[in-house]
């Protein structure tokens, strides 16, 4: 199994739900406060791969939920520059494994990444694993 490092927002229930994914099919997973790093404009880019520059941006920034920032409106240098100013716009998680690297969770990605057993693959067809969820107990949104 695949050590994988996991940067997200602490705290964020949906987060702790791929982790918990990642985990059930014994993964090893390093959870790393994404908010906290200092990232660069040439490493975040490592992790979007090939992905339009507006799927980047994390739809559950309060700055993108009230059209303060529209993803769609930036060229990749802005929207990095934003992404570096306020790291909540950066959409999460970002996984590394191997020297590959990923950004958000698509379980049918990270099966093909890591792998995923099929009883936990099949769980994620089942419930939301990419949007931004919230428990009762929590008293921050997870933005």
């Amino acid at each position: 199994m695949a050590l994988v490092t996991f940067f997200t927002k602490l705290g964020c229930s949906t987060s702790a739900k791929q982790v918990d994914l990642l985990k059930q099919s014994g993964h090893e997973v390093e959870v790393i406060d994404l908010l906290s790093q200092s990232w660069t404009g040439e490493q975040l880019i490592t992790f979007f791969g090939g992905m339009p520059i507006k799927k980047c941006f994390n739809p559950n920034s309060p700055r993108v939920k009230s059209g303060e920032i529209d993803p769609a409106a930036y060229s990749q240098e802005e929207a990095l520059k934003l992404m570096l100013e306020d790291h909540l716009l950066i959409r999460r998680p970002l996984m590394e494994s191997e020297g590959k690297r990923l950004c958000g969770f698509d379980p049918v990605t990270v099966n093909a990444w890591v792998g995923l057993e099929a009883d936990v693959l099949e769980q994620s067809a089942k419930e939301d694993y990419a949007s931004c969820s919230q428990t009762p107990a929590s008293s921050q949104p997870c933005r």
